[in-house]
């Protein structure tokens, strides 16, 4: 059992499923979803002069007049179908499920005695979070949940405000409400009044909200006894990700080794997995790294999480979607760095995908069935990536990488050695240069069968010619000795 404590929390081993699953899918969604008008809407639809709020005043009226709390009356996810979903999610080579318990926005998708917005108690009537865990049991897949409730009493803190022109000048919106001040919590000390500077925080000091978060993730834990737990910040509650008041993080190592401990209880050992964003070593292994839009330079030593999405956070009509391609290209180069992926795959407010994201599962799944032998499983090979072309390491870029035909990422299980060829079209040749003095007895194209080759020198030159059979990242299973 776990002690609530940097020196207790730091044995955490990551436990093999995660270390194979390798790719998993993530619904983020909850009433934020019903303007289709993309991520941070409850925030940002207080925020005179936005897009959101612009879109807010000319939909729904005024936010002094119909605020959040009426967005999440509107929620009815008339059309969830998670069993259908987790199928086609399956299909498409998903080996986890994770489900947003909580946004910033405050709302639960689970029923909850601290907070009565939630899924269950108004909007769609239903227990998302346990709907989706009955689901993903059907297909053995291990099932998580993303917290962002950690940064919510901060990050709302427009719901505060009002407006400073226009017909509405000096109106406060319904955030002020002392009705429903439980919803919109108690956070004026974090509005900055005209003339003062902004005081942005993600993680509060406020020591009431603190406590109120973790009596939250207890229930979580108590309730749905989730595979994985997910923090959208830093360990609760540093600002900076690194140690410099210990105390600050009481409660965050309580609440991990809360959920830890519940799944020894259930399993006689430790299976859970927790994310969170802190790059400080000392607190990245008290569970997993997790990087939101973006990955590791090099490969790591212990497995760390990439978490992106087919477009924003939240349905927007407006939004572009990324290319099956680019999703893969992340997915491989994520893995080569012993990384697991998180895709998010979003839903319209009644619960169904839209035709496009339907497109992306049908190409995910003909690129799983063909080579997703060279992800499930594998462990990083002693060489990550071999060629010139690389991808951008920024904080939230994603960029599309141009691949060149000395461009490889590798795997390996057991006796094969996987090589992905990162451009798949108008290929010219097909030669490694970091086997080095390994030895190679066989080579195959996945889709294809067996391939010629020829090795000397270190260096291996495979007969690749013509269509391949994906189109987008192939893969030469290599038998090495």
């Amino acid at each position: 059992m776990f002690e609530p404590s940097f020196e207790s929390l730091r044995k955490y081993e990551c436990p093999e499923w995660f270390r194979n699953a390798k790719f998993g899918i993530w619904s983020h969604w909850g009433p934020q979803s019903v303007p289709m008008c993309g991520d941070w809407y409850a925030r940002n639809m207080y925020i005179q002069g936005t897009e959101q709020y612009e879109y807010h005043v000319r939909t729904y009226g005024h936010p002094s007049k119909f605020g959040y709390k009426d967005i999440c009356a509107l929620w009815k996810a008339e059309n969830f179908d998670p069993e259908g979903l987790m199928e086609r999610y399956y299909k498409a080579g998903a080996r986890f499920f994770v489900a947003q318990a909580s946004h910033h926005d405050h709302f639960f998708n689970f029923k909850s005695q601290y907070n009565r917005f939630n899924s269950v108690d108004m909007g769609p009537h239903k227990d998302i979070c346990g709907l989706w865990q009955k689901a993903a049991e059907k297909y053995n897949l291990p099932f998580g949940m993303t917290e962002h409730l950690g940064a919510s009493f901060a990050w709302w803190r427009s719901n505060k405000g009002h407006d400073t022109y226009g017909p509405y000048k000096g109106v406060p919106y319904d955030g002020n409400d002392p009705a429903y001040r439980d919803f919109y919590h108690d956070n004026y000390e974090h509005v900055a009044k005209e003339g003062e500077e902004d005081k942005w925080t993600w993680l509060t000091p406020n020591p009431k909200f603190r406590e109120y978060w973790l009596k939250v993730m207890k229930e979580i834990v108590d309730n749905y006894h989730p595979d994985l737990l997910y923090s959208d910040s830093f360990l609760p509650f540093s600002e900076t990700g690194d140690i410099t008041t210990p105390d600050d993080y009481k409660l965050g190592l309580e609440a991990v080794a809360y959920f830890y401990n519940d799944n020894i209880k259930r399993n006689g050992f430790n299976n859970a997995v927790y994310t969170q964003k802190s790059r400080d070593k000392d607190i990245y292994t008290v569970g997993v790294l997790d990087i939101e839009r973006s990955q590791l330079d090099k490969p790591s030593a212990v497995p760390w999480q990439s978490e992106t999405c087919i477009g924003g956070w939240f349905y927007d009509k407006k939004a572009h979607y990324k290319t099956p391609g680019h999703i893969i290209d992340i997915l491989v180069d994520t893995v080569s760095k012993n990384g697991t992926m998180l895709l998010n795959i979003l839903q319209r407010p009644d619960g169904t995908i839209d035709e496009q994201a339907s497109w992306i599962l049908d190409e995910l799944e003909k690129w799983f069935n063909l080579c997703g032998e060279a992800i499930y499983d594998t462990r990083p090979w002693k060489v990550a990536c071999e060629g010139h072309s690389f991808v951008k390491i920024e904080g939230f870029t994603e960029e599309k990488v141009s691949w060149d035909d000395d461009d490889f990422r590798f795997t390996q299980k057991g006796d094969y050695l996987y090589a992905f060829a990162m451009k798949a079209r108008e290929r010219k040749s097909t030669v490694l240069k970091s086997l080095g003095d390994v030895k190679v007895e066989s080579v195959e194209l996945l889709g294809r069968g067996p391939v010629g080759f020829t090795q000397y020198d270190g260096v291996l030159v495979c007969d690749v010619k013509g269509d391949l059979p994906s189109e987008y990242v192939n893969v030469l299973k290599i038998r090495i000795r």
